[in-house]
């Protein structure tokens, strides 16, 4: 799963009968600091988000996975997130290498 903003609704006059009365945004992929990444994309809403929102969203078959019937997706809304918390890790020190000396 990925991050990225809702930044836009789309809006289609036909869509594939398993598409209707499901909501398409406009999310723009972004790091988990929220700077933007990539290039914004269309994915289809499985939780209810709205425009400003964060989400989790996946691409792929998995996309599909997130209904019950079968959508045709390749991008997909799955999770709303409600907080990023991050942790600074205490630095690794690299391993170091046996001596090689006599026993």
């Amino acid at each position: 799963m990925m991050l990225a903003k809702v930044i836009g609704t789309v809006v289609a006059t036909v869509k594939y009968p398993t598409l209707e009365a499901r909501k398409l945004l406009l999310i723009q992929p972004v790091t988990k600091d929220g700077v933007p990444r990539g290039r914004p994309l269309v994915a289809v809403d499985a939780v209810g988000a709205g425009v400003t929102e964060t989400v989790y969203w996946c691409r792929g078959k998995e996309a599909a996975l997130a209904f019950d019937t079968e959508v045709p997706t390749d991008a997909s809304i799955v999770g709303i997130v409600d907080q990023i918390t991050t942790a600074e890790l205490p630095a690794v020190r690299p391993a170091t290498k046996p001596t090689g000396g006599r026993r």
